[in-house]
């Protein structure tokens, strides 16, 4: 078994020509990863794991995972396969596009030894120090308090997502309607 490119490397050629044949114009995980690069690093997730043994994925692969595949309501099965057959998801995740992806049981193991290390907030606290770095997330108390997904573009900071509520720290969980939940949780996938 050979190591994959860490996340933060660039991502391969033949991935980005296809998924810019695929995605003209992008799409939203393009173009996060575009904005943000690779959002989090093995670092970040040190603590969690022993030094010996097998080496696991990518904590920071399997960070945005979670992120990704909570924002689009996919169980851990679904999100393997996109890992494996999406081409947006292989641009994001910087794979080349035969990589095979991973067992479904990788989410799960990993959702756990966030819980049990207690560093699940890592996954939003570094989300928002980004998007407030790059003006994508104004400060609690600025008056456009908000998400910006196109800065400037919608002064009032309501996002059209959000059904032109200002949420920047609550969101409404795909698929299961209700009440708001915390965006870490959200964040995390694990609500």
């Amino acid at each position: 078994m050979s190591m994959r490119a860490s996340l933060g490397s660039p991502i391969p050629e033949e991935t980005v020509r296809i998924a810019h044949a695929a995605f003209p114009k992008g799409n939203v995980f393009m173009q996060m990863r575009d904005a943000l690069g690779s959002l989090y690093s093995d670092a970040q997730f040190a603590g969690l794991f022993s030094h010996t043994g097998q080496p696991a994925e990518e904590p920071a692969r399997l960070a945005l995972v979670l992120v990704r595949q909570f924002t689009e309501g996919l169980s851990d099965r679904q999100a393997a396969n996109a890992v494996r057959g999406r081409i947006d998801w292989k641009y994001a995740l910087a794979l080349e596009l035969t990589d095979p992806g991973f067992d479904a049981s990788v989410l799960s193991k990993f959702r756990t030894h966030l819980i049990q290390g207690k560093v699940e907030h890592l996954l939003l606290e570094t989300m928002l120090t980004l998007l407030q770095e790059r003006s994508l997330l104004k400060a609690r108390g600025d008056p456009t308090y908000g998400f910006h997904p196109h800065p400037g573009r919608y002064p009032d900071a309501q996002s059209p997502r959000t059904g032109g509520r200002n949420h920047a720290l609550c969101v409404e969980p795909p698929r299961r309607g209700g009440p708001h939940m915390a965006a870490g949780a959200y964040a995390a996938g694990m609500a």
